[in-house]
């Protein structure tokens, strides 16, 4: 019987803005997440357009990778990682966005961090754009609905390939690229300032034909300055079912799956825009402008595997008096055969085996899960432990349901669960909301030794690492 491959890479994911913090040392400019003040259960986190005195913007310190990395890679090595994915800050590299000459002490930062990890026999996992446009770009060309951004980004994506080109094998160009098909990703994945009435699917997509093209673009560059490059794309995999097995559930759901989901994992491993996107366009009042390239920059410029992040799954109904649950950056429908997290996240593991199989039977390249996690409270006992068995419950369903996939036939190359540190949350801007394997002593309200402690998953996820999951 299949189970994981002897090279499955095992690991953890990160994002820069989410825990470096040093938003303005070393000649780093402001990025569109340090404009993000913090939120909660209860109260959203907002975009400041300038930064407000007496406001706390909880990625400005984070928990102090940029001070902590030897640390912190010291414990991933010590869980025994194999790959580690990261982002690199745009806005370390090149502080406006526009500059022409990066940033030496950005470069440099990122050499430490790999030099760290190779000591420790750790691959780096890089992905170029994670959330993170420098804010210059939003404020002086609008952000991604802006054309010009594409040489922007291949000229960073360039120096980077450049740089790093004996360094790191894996590269993803965008993370979670789909999410501009949904009104919240408008800033955070496409770096525009809109009010709702212009916040509308034609100018999210044009913008989001934008990153598409910089995407192949920079695949097609990466591979021309070193062919043993594997660079992929990344989405948010939005599991929507339908909330019964009424034909017009059915159809809504398929419909949602295929414009958030299928529309970039087609064009980024295919090459070209689906047949299924025309008809939602028309509907939609979508006219996507091209360049006269632009289709064959897609079609040359396809990835060599496909990721994705997977946390929970909704429900779709054509009946509009359905509870509604939370999520992560989508709406749905309350699924009542499932458990939710302390967030409303729907707590669904079958779910990720069922996304495995139906993306490998649609594209037939290597799979990989780079972010899957659940973020809880976790308490400290006096005696500085940490038992976060719901953690660990999650994570053994998820990879249980992986081994289940591989042995269906998917070709599944590794997994980084979602912040094997806790981080600053996307979603809300709270520390209370914790992922990590390591505990780390930081607040909502700022204070904090920034003391890094493990917590009772740190052990269990070494074994499960050490068995090549087959020790849950």
């Amino acid at each position: 019987m299949r189970t994981f491959s002897e090279n499955f890479l095992w690991g953890g994911a990160t994002a820069a803005n989410q825990l470096e913090g040093a938003w303005n040392k070393d000649g780093k400019g402001p990025s569109t997440n340090d404009m993000f003040t913090g939120g909660s259960h209860t109260v959203a986190r907002r975009i400041t357009p300038v930064l407000e005195k007496n406001m706390f913007y909880p990625n400005h310190e984070a928990i102090d990778f940029y001070h902590h990395y030897k640390e912190d890679i010291a414990l991933f090595a010590e869980m025994g990682f194999k790959v580690y994915r990261m982002s690199i800050a745009w806005s370390r590299i090149f502080p406006n966005g526009d500059d022409l000459e990066p940033n030496e002490a950005g470069l440099a930062f990122y050499d430490s961090i790999f030099e760290e990890l190779k000591k420790h026999h750790i691959e780096p996992l890089v992905t170029i754009s994670h959330y993170e446009l420098p804010f210059a770009l939003t404020q002086k060309y609008g952000g991604w609905k802006n054309r010009k951004l594409i040489d922007m980004y291949c000229r960073y994506a360039k120096t980077l390939f450049n740089r790093y080109k004996d360094t790191v094998k894996y590269w993803l160009t965008f993370n979670e690229i789909n999410v501009a098909t949904v009104p919240f990703g408008a800033f955070l994945s496409l770096g525009m300032i809109l009010s709702d009435e212009e916040n509308t699917d034609a100018i999210r997509f044009q913008a989001l034909h934008h990153q598409l093209v910089a995407s192949a673009t920079a695949v097609k560059l990466g591979h021309q300055i070193n062919p043993d490059f594997k660079i992929g794309c990344m989405l948010a995999y939005m599991d929507m079912q339908p909330l019964t097995c009424d034909p017009e559930d059915v159809i809504q759901a398929q419909q949602k799956d295929q414009i958030n989901n299928m529309l970039c994992g087609d064009i980024q491993v295919r090459g070209y825009y689906p047949t299924f996107s025309k008809r939602y366009f028309e509907e939609h009042h979508i006219k996507i402008e091209m360049e006269a390239e632009d289709e064959q920059i897609l079609k040359e410029g396809c990835v060599d595997y496909y990721t994705f992040s997977y946390y929970m799954s909704n429900c779709v109904s054509a009946d509009p008096g359905k509870e509604k649950s939370g999520g992560n950056l989508m709406g749905g429908l309350k699924n009542p055969y499932l458990k939710a997290s302390d967030w409303g996240w729907q707590i669904d593991p079958i779910g990720l085996r069922w996304t495995l199989n139906h993306l490998y039977d649609r594209y037939q390249i290597p799979l990989m899960v780079v972010e899957n996690g659940l973020g809880a409270v976790d308490t400290v006992l006096p005696d500085g432990s940490i038992h976060d068995d719901y953690r660990i419950e999650y994570i053994k369903m998820h990879i249980e349901q992986m081994r289940e996939a591989v042995i269906d036939g998917v070709d599944l190359m590794g997994y980084t669960m979602w912040g094997p540190i806790d981080l600053v949350s996307a979603s809300t801007g709270e520390m209370k909301k914790r992922y990590g394997f390591i505990y780390v002593d930081k607040h909502d309200d700022g204070t904090g030794t920034m003391g890094r402690s493990r917590k009772k998953s740190f052990y269990w996820y070494k074994k499960v690492i050490e068995s090549n999951g087959t020790n849950l």
